[in-house]
């Protein structure tokens, strides 16, 4: 049969999802990540739909270059990389997968509490150099310990969840109180309720209201020294305040695994120099956008991309 219709792929998927929009007639086109902007700009006419990861961000420009749009299927969780309202004025359907990637994430931001607690990415390093260091090394154990979660969505109650069942108390705000049932996750109404808790993880959509959630104000207003994590997009955390409190012991480690410009080599200079910086601190860790990109699930969110497509488009 010929197929007439095309699909961008702009991201991994997996071959439940391809299977499915081969058998719905479409030619699954794979450019080159080199520039895919300008092939976008010059090929967009030729596209019903498509599929993309986080890069590039679907913007208006992208989006008037694809005039035959019908459908963009985000793998992963969020919107923010596609202008969302100017694509629904224009008729396009958006959908992500949220669901898909919840758990990798929460996994991730548990192996990072754990390893930042435990001091172990320290003494590797240290051993790798010939240092056999232990009462330096001397961690902290999350059991009996507080955390607070900012954003109850998919992933942040996937995480608050696991960190409960380890014994941790979590205590978490979101502005959209959600309906969940679990005896150590306690929700709060304000964000000065998690001012006191011993970990402090974002997972937060970025928006104008969340850039820059974590500054210089939220870092006076902690109580003691803590734990921070961010796992949600990289504008959330304000990246030089993250280095003060680091250097000065406000914060008493960090990890993050998004950042506020990706890749690092794109950051301006100053912004650059600061990432260097952090990345040189014993107790920091920096991963390159790696949570929720696990081999299960790209399976599980390309499931959720097909079922959404199945139901609001074919």
């Amino acid at each position: 049969m010929n197929k007439e219709r095309k699909a961008l792929i702009l991201a991994k998927i997996d071959p439940i999802l391809i299977s499915f929009l081969e058998e719905k007639n479409f030619d699954l086109i794979y450019p080159e990540q080199s520039n895919i902007r300008n092939f976008i700009n010059q090929n967009g006419y030729l596209f019903e739909g498509i599929v993309m990861g986080t890069y590039p961000s679907f913007d208006k420009e992208l989006i008037d270059a694809c005039p035959q749009l019908k459908w963009v299927a985000r793998v992963g969780s969020g919107m923010d990389h596609i202008d969302y309202d100017y694509a629904i004025k224009k008729g396009i359907f958006c959908c992500s997968s949220p669901e898909g990637n919840a758990n990798a994430v929460a996994e991730q931001a548990l192996g990072l509490l754990l390893a930042l607690s435990n001091n172990i990415f320290q003494s590797s390093n240290q051993i790798k150099n010939g240092i056999w260091e232990r009462e330096g090394n001397r961690g902290f154990e999350i059991d009996g310990k507080t955390a607070g979660i900012i954003g109850l969505g998919n992933n942040g109650y996937h995480f608050a969840k696991k960190l409960a069942d380890l014994g941790m108390k979590v205590f978490a705000f979101d502005i959209e109180p959600k309906n969940i049932q679990h005896h150590s996750i306690i929700q709060v109404e304000n964000l000065s309720d998690l001012y006191q808790t011993d970990v402090i993880s974002f997972h937060v959509p970025y928006t104008s209201a969340t850039h820059h959630y974590f500054n210089e104000t939220f870092l006076e207003e902690m109580k003691h020294p803590f734990v921070l994590l961010n796992l949600c997009r990289g504008k959330v955390v304000d990246q030089e305040i993250l280095y003060k409190g680091l250097v000065n012991g406000k914060i008493r480690a960090a990890a993050i695994d998004v950042w506020e410009i990706e890749p690092l080599k794109d950051m301006p200079e100053k912004m650059k120099i600061t990432a260097e910086k952090l990345l040189n601190l014993p107790n920091f860790i920096g991963t390159s956008h790696i949570g929720g990109y696990s081999f299960e699930a790209i399976t599980k969110m390309s499931i959720s991309l097909k079922n959404k497509l199945q139901k609001n488009i074919f």
